[in-house]
C-alpha cells in the first residue's frame, strides 16, 4: 500500500494572530501525520526560524512564508507567498508597510466600535494577545481575531462568529478598509524577493473576475482547498488552475482554538500531496 504523504500550506501563529507558538505549530503538524506545513502569518515572516528551526529538529517539511494583506476594488484580498529572501532589504521594508497598514486599521476599527458606544481600548487588546503569547505592544501586532476576543470578554457578542458578522467581518458595523496595496502590488513584491506567490482562499472574495485579473498577472497557485471553501469552489478554482497552468494549493488556515473552537480549521484538515510543494519550490528564482 504506497501511502500518501500531505502538506497544509497555510497555517498561523503567535507571530501574528495565531494561538500557538510557531514550534508549536510545526509540532502539531508532525502530531497531525503531515509531511509538510507552512507557517504563513499575516504580514510578518518573524515566526519563521523559529519554526524552520523546529521542522528541522523534529523531521518534518517547513515552508517559510508569509500571508500578505491587500486590498482591490474594496475588498480584502490575501496573497501567500513562500520562501522570500528575508535578507532582501526592499522586502524588508516592504514587510514594515504592511505592518503599519494594519497598525491603522486596526486603530480604526477600535476608534468605530468606540463611535458604536462600545468602550474598547488599545491597551485592553494588546493585554489580550499577550495573554494569548503573543509579543504584543503596538497596534500593529494585533489582527482582529484579538478585536473579536476583547467583544467577547465585554459581552458585546457571543462568540468569534457573531464578533465577524456583526463588528468586524467585511459587512460589520466596524469594519474599516483603509488604502493598502494592491494584490498585484503583492504579487510582484514576492517575485522580487524571490518568493512563490498564491492566491490565498478565492472562494471568500465573492468576485471571480478580481480573482482572474490577479491570476493573468503572474501568479504561480490558486490555493483551491480551503477550510472555508466549498465542494463547487473546488471544482472551480481547480478548473481555473488548469485553464491557467497554475499548482493547485490547499490549507487549513489554521489559527489555533479559540475559546474551544478551532478557527477556521484543524490543522491538516485541508492539505495536498507533498509533491505541490515540490511543484511550487521550482519557481524559487534566487540561487
Amino acid at each position: 500500500m504506497v501511502v500518501r504523504e500531505r502538506a497544509d500550506l497555510h497555517a498561523h501563529s503567535t507571530a501574528s494572530d495565531g494561538t500557538n507558538a510557531p514550534a508549536v505549530v510545526v509540532r502539531l503538524a508532525k502530531e497531525a501525520g503531515l509531511a509538510a506545513v507552512a507557517l504563513t502569518d499575516h504580514d510578518t515572516m518573524a515566526g519563521c526560524a523559529e519554526a524552520v528551526a523546529e521542522g528541522s529538529r523534529i523531521g518534518i517539511q517547513v515552508m517559510p512564508g508569509i500571508e500578505l494583506s491587500t486590498a482591490m476594488s474594496g475588498r480584502d484580498i490575501h496573497i501567500l507567498g513562500y520562501w522570500c529572501d528575508t535578507n532582501d532589504v526592499k522586502w524588508q521594508e516592504r514587510i514594515k508597510i504592511q505592518q503599519s497598514f494594519r497598525g491603522r486599521r486596526n486603530l480604526m476599527m477600535i476608534e468605530k466600535l468606540q463611535e458604536l458606544g462600545i468602550a474598547i481600548t488599545l491597551e485592553e487588546v494588546l493585554s489580550i494577545a499577550r495573554r494569548n503569547g503573543k509579543k504584543a505592544d503596538s497596534a500593529e501586532q494585533i489582527g482582529r481575531p484579538h478585536l473579536a476576543e476583547a467583544l467577547i470578554e465585554r459581552g458585546a457578542v457571543a462568540d468569534m462568529k457573531e464578533a465577524f458578522d456583526r463588528y468586524l467581518g467585511e459587512h460589520g458595523a466596524a469594519y474599516c478598509n483603509p488604502p493598502r496595496p494592491t494584490p498585484i502590488e503583492a504579487v510582484d513584491w514576492i517575485r522580487e524577493a524571490g518568493g512563490v506567490c498564491v492566491i490565498a482562499h478565492p472562494g471568500l472574495y465573492g468576485d471571480d473576475a478580481i480573482v482572474e485579473e490577479i491570476v493573468k498577472h503572474g501568479v504561480h497557485g490558486i490555493e483551491v482547498y480551503h477550510s472555508d471553501h466549498s465542494t463547487e469552489d473546488e471544482q472551480r478554482y481547480s478548473a481555473m488552475a488548469e485553464r491557467y497552468g497554475l499548482v493547485m494549493t490547499g490549507g487549513s488556515d489554521f489559527h489555533g482554538e479559540k475559546r474551544g473552537v478551532v478557527f477556521h480549521g484543524p490543522l491538516g484538515g485541508r492539505s495536498v500531496d507533498i509533491s505541490v510543494v515540490e511543484q511550487l519550490k521550482q519557481f524559487i528564482t534566487r540561487g
